[in-house]
């Protein structure tokens, strides 16, 4: 879990910073390393990126809410297109999707970082 709270430490600052797309990859990374935590808290082994799926996994003994399978989803739209130019339609940069001064994370990740808090997560598997 440390690990997935120096990410979101990450994301903060490249929000701050106006760094968007790889702010974007942080929150995604840090919210993967969340569950993973997590699950391995929990006895399992787990494998994968997407941390929808990885709630999936954990979905097999919690109830997981909607809002933060939801913000999941989002999540995992930024794990390739934020960083290869080649991923976004057009060959764009990242860095023009998401442009310096962004009030906001554009497409492809829309999630507010702060779903990926301890408290969203750690409740799980008896975290603290």
């Amino acid at each position: 879990m440390d690990q997935a709270e120096g990410d979101l430490a990450h994301t903060r600052s490249d929000l701050r910073r106006g760094f968007y797309d790889w702010a974007c990859f942080s929150a995604q990374q840090a919210a993967g390393k969340a569950v993973k935590a997590v699950l391995y808290r929990m006895g399992l082994e787990v494998w994968g990126h997407s941390v929808a799926d990885l709630l999936e996994a954990l979905a097999e003994r919690y109830e997981v809410p909607d809002a933060l399978r939801e913000a999941a989803l989002e999540l995992d739209k930024a794990y390739i297109p934020t960083r290869y130019p080649d991923a976004l339609p057009g060959r764009v940069a990242p860095t023009t999707v998401h442009p310096p001064g962004s009030p906001t994370l554009g497409h492809p990740c829309r999630c507010d970082p702060s779903v990926l808090s301890g408290s969203s997560i750690q409740p799980f598997g008896g975290m603290s």
